[in-house]
């Protein structure tokens, strides 16, 4: 065997014999394998798809998972960052997503898909002109409102998924309860990287109780190929402008997450800030690929905190590394059986291992909240925001007198109204309340404080972030924020919903003039 260099799994572009890459890039397979499929099974239920077009879109999802690290890590053009980014389908866009499906059906959301993913793309490619209104407690307050948008469609899934003839059965809540608490008894009792597993190991403990209580439909099995191609174009894309609209606002929450992940990652693995160059290929792979998921009936891909968590821990960022689970993930979307097992997958099982990681998501967005610095501005923007998008879109009457337009997009989309009154109130107020404490600070200092407190004092905006996003937290050891690690999940995604998780956090000056650091 050729000699090897441990050392060399450090480095991007380090000489690693194929035998010695494969673990590490099946690590980040399993790390991320629920999470990428899970998207895809909530929305094709709620759109009413059978198994075998449930089963052809898991197939799908592998291809687009491996296709879009790929390019993360070997770039085409301007697109790509080059960094050892892991991209999966995302969770961000479940709630909006099946809102769509069951007003206008898949097709309408494909056709937003399409045109949201190009939007993106391109704006990323000019990312350095935007990306500073993206401000980390806008970021932190847009991730909390993603968790508590979800926590409806995994409550749902726990009954046994929208429309279910048998919702909240007992058998179905019996299914649900017994993978959560599986996957609760694994995060506790597992060590190390393994606890990322958790999900997985739930899903399986679920998967086989549904199959000893009969619950298990296996008609997906019958007359199984051993090998298939994924299909292209199985639905004809339609266009609405409303489900556009919708679907775009979120393609832009999407965007802030991978600016954190991407931020975070080359700091935490390369020990350097992210380059304009690596920002801007990233977001534009994260739009563009997503196009190309919609091509094959899939959901928009985004980057995976949780493999960003993976990297922080193992310190492994070698692109061929990464580059053989990325190819491992496209050698399975040729073999149908992984899909049909996972399409066979009762509601309730997932149900109970996704309700905990919707949870996560609210968590690592409070995480976040106080990381950026619980100064009056950043008080004011969270609490306006989330008071505004959570409470409006609960009393949907409220829109009634808008335009129609104005009603299909924010009426149910608290995601969308929290990440547009954010922004506008990032915008709006002044920063004095950062740089009236200041003065304080500097007495402090001058009384003996230490400097490093009082610059923490007359900064809080500018602490650094921990990079979460949707699709599940990011486990940084270099975050200099407290307690980062005793606020860990208690249940972490393996995975995304995406990831997730998932989130963002933007390089913003507290004054104008100094970019955040990003953990």
């Amino acid at each position: 065997m050729k000699a090897f260099a441990h050392e060399e799994l450090f480095k991007l572009d380090g000489d690693v014999p194929l035998v010695r890459a494969v673990p590490y890039g099946v690590q980040h397979i399993l790390a991320m394998f629920v999470a990428n499929l899970a998207p895809i099974v909530i929305v094709a239920g709620v759109a009413g798809l059978g198994a075998e077009q449930t089963g052809t879109l898991i197939q799908s999802a592998m291809l687009i998972a491996g296709i879009g690290t790929l390019i993360q890590l070997f770039p085409l053009w301007r697109i790509g960052s080059g960094l050892p980014i892991v991209m999966g389908i995302s969770f961000t866009f479940v709630t909006v997503l099946c809102g769509v499906v069951a007003t206008y059906g898949y097709s309408t959301a494909i056709g937003a898909i399409m045109v949201g993913g190009v939007i993106e793309g391109v704006l990323g490619l000019f990312a350095k002109y935007w990306r500073r209104i993206i401000s980390p407690i806008v970021a932190a307050v847009v991730v909390t409102s993603i968790g508590f948008s979800l926590l409806g469609v995994g409550a749902e899934s726990f009954g046994g998924g929208s429309g279910a003839e048998d919702f909240a059965s007992f058998e179905n809540l019996l299914l649900g309860t017994v993978s959560l608490v599986a996957c609760l008894a694994f995060q506790v009792m597992a060590k190390g990287k393994t606890k990322q597993l958790s999900v997985l190991f739930g899903l399986v403990i679920g998967y086989a109780v549904a199959v000893l209580m009969g619950r298990v439909d296996f008609g997906g099995f019958a007359d199984l190929q051993l090998f298939a191609l994924p299909q292209l174009m199985p639905f004809t894309p339609e266009f609405n402008v409303g489900a556009i609209v919708s679907v775009t606002l979120i393609f832009l929450v999407s965007a802030t997450e991978t600016i954190g992940d991407t931020s975070a990652l080359a700091l935490v693995g390369l020990n350097r800030d992210v380059r304009e160059r690596e920002l801007s290929g990233s977001i534009a792979c994260d739009g563009f690929v997503s196009t190309l998921s919609a091509c094959f009936g899939c959901l928009p891909i985004t980057s995976f905190s949780q493999n960003v968590g993976l990297v922080a821990m193992t310190k492994v960022v070698n692109r061929k590394a990464i580059a053989t689970g990325a190819v491992i993930m496209v050698l399975a979307a040729f073999l149908p059986v992984i899909s049909a097992v996972f399409s066979s997958l009762p509601e309730a099982v997932l149900g109970g291992c996704t309700i905990m990681m919707f949870g996560n998501i609210i968590v690592s967005g409070f995480q976040m909240i106080a990381r950026a610095g619980f100064t009056q501005r950043n008080i004011t923007i969270a609490a306006l925001s989330l008071a505004v998008g959570i409470g409006f879109t609960q009393v949907s009457a409220l829109f009634g007198n808008f335009p129609e337009l104005v009603q299909s997009v924010f009426a149910q989309n608290c995601v969308a109204v929290v990440f547009l009154v954010a922004v506008a109130a990032n915008l709006a107020l002044p920063r004095e309340a950062v740089t009236a404490k200041a003065a304080p600070a500097a007495s402090a200092e001058a009384a003996g404080a230490a400097p490093a407190e009082a610059a923490g004092a007359a900064f809080a905006e500018d602490v650094p972030v921990e990079a979460v996003s949707a699709e599940g937290p990011a486990l940084s050891e270099a975050a200099p924020a407290p307690a980062t690690a005793a606020a860990a999940p208690v249940c972490a995604v393996p995975a995304s919903a995406g990831g997730p998780a998932a989130a963002a956090v933007a390089a913003d000056a507290a004054d104008d003039e100094q970019a955040s650091a990003l953990s």
